[in-house]
């Protein structure tokens, strides 16, 4: 398991909390490492364009496409999950993003922002990722941005649809998604005591 260190993320912080769940877990941003390990964690905190920036700098928009492509599991944490999407608008300033997703993060509309602090969220039927969670459990929110639309389905029979968590602050937006390897959440896990070290545990399970 690798935490990808592209120098925009708490990489101690997901680190420990995967260990706390048992995985066997290094950070780096060798790109042969993190493109061989089981699962990739991405990080995120800041801005989204210097996320992004970051990222390159790293070769990781390389990695998480290259391990997308073969199936391997990436998931994407916070600014780490926002850069998944097409773009980002910040101070009205637009930067693309990794487009694995279609989709804008653009600022939350809510009378306090931040978000920060404890929020529910609401995980469609069959989610793996929130297996075994009370509906009522809280997770750790710090943003000002998210995604308010998503307009991703897979028509195929065959193929199975993204699944999509919300969550509302101000308005309802895109608080996790699980879609075939790439799975990605708004809040942090790492900080959400039991209720992510569920979370985390049912991401390794699938790995």
């Amino acid at each position: 398991m690798v935490v990808f260190d592209y120098g925009f993320g708490n990489v101690r912080s997901a680190e420990r909390a995967l260990a706390r769940v048992g995985a066997d877990v290094e950070i780096t941003r060798d790109f042969d490492r993190a493109m061989n390990a089981d699962g990739l964690l991405v990080p995120g905190v800041g801005a989204f364009a210097a996320c992004m920036q970051g990222l390159r700098a790293a070769r990781g928009d390389w990695v998480v496409d290259r391990r997308l492509s073969g199936g391997r599991p990436v998931m994407g944490i916070c600014v780490g999950m926002q850069i998944l999407f097409a773009r980002g608008i910040e101070h009205g300033v637009e930067a693309e993003g990794l487009d694995e997703w279609p989709g804008t993060v653009a600022p939350l509309k809510a009378d306090v922002v931040p978000h920060m602090g404890w929020n529910t969220v609401t995980a469609p039927a069959g989610s793996l990722l929130f297996a075994g969670l009370d509906p009522e459990a809280r997770f750790y929110f710090v943003h000002s941005y998210a995604v308010h639309d998503w307009s991703l389905e897979t028509h195929n029979p065959l193929i199975e649809s993204p699944k999509v968590t919300w969550s509302t602050h101000g308005e309802p937006f895109v608080a996790a998604v699980e879609n075939g390897a790439l799975w990605a959440t708004q809040f942090h896990p790492e900080k959400s005591g039991d209720a992510g070290a569920q979370l985390l545990t049912n991401w390794i399970g699938t790995l």
